[in-house]
């Protein structure tokens, strides 16, 4: 069902839903504007925004025309917010592990400096592939030194790194800024109800004893 900004933002106060994060494609590009301001005049924080990185239309110092909309977007609406940046799989294609922590690094400063030019934030969003891994994600970070960049964990792309997470949860702790619930059963489905898979209670739990209480 398609709704309209206001239709959105209607649906969100009906829920009693004061915070959400913006995920989008480019039809909605001609009404984003309209949502982050509508957003901010309901007392609804939009505190993140998605950004997805392809190198057939992004590269290093020069974005798509739809990711530099949104820059606009938010820069227009004085947004304040998280962007979450990840990147198509083919984007680190035919590197080695070290190039491709190098390529990463460089896109996600250049990202960085364009968010804090704004009064944004950035962190880096699992999706599967290389960049997908969070370890991989921290030797960005590390690579960078710049600690004030975060990892948003989402269960639904976390199914190969089940038997592994609570030794990845102890090294993405300190850089969490968010994630993102599923139900989670061995092999799938990828979207699953939270509270019917066999292993969501479990890993919360790891999560909350690494002091991880959300968002």
């Amino acid at each position: 069902m398609e709704r309209s900004p206001q239709e959105r933002i209607e649906m969100l106060k009906d829920l009693n839903i004061h915070t959400y994060a913006y995920d989008w494609r480019e039809k909605h590009l001609p009404e984003m504007e309209e949502e982050f301001q509508l957003a901010k005049e309901n007392d609804i924080e939009i505190n993140a925004v998605w950004m997805w990185i392809d190198p057939k239309v992004d590269a290093l110092n020069k974005l798509s025309s739809a990711n530099e909309s949104v820059f606009n977007a938010i820069k227009n609406t004085d947004l304040h917010t998280t962007l979450w940046v990840s990147f198509q799989p083919d984007y680190f294609q035919g590197q080695t592990d070290a190039e491709s922590v190098e390529k990463g690094a460089q896109m996600i400063y250049y990202l960085y400096k364009k968010c804090v030019d704004i009064g944004c934030k950035i962190a880096l969003y699992n999706h599967g592939d290389w960049f997908g891994n969070p370890l991989n994600q921290i030797k960005i970070i590390k690579e960078l030194g710049r600690y004030d960049i975060g990892l948003v964990y989402s269960f639904h792309h976390a199914h190969q790194q089940l038997s592994a997470f609570e030794k990845l949860v102890e090294k993405m702790a300190p850089f969490l800024v968010a994630v993102n619930l599923n139900g989670m059963k061995d092999g799938g489905p990828q979207i699953f109800p939270l509270g019917k898979g066999d292993h969501e209670k479990e890993m919360i739990q790891i999560l909350q004893k690494h002091g991880f209480n959300g968002p």
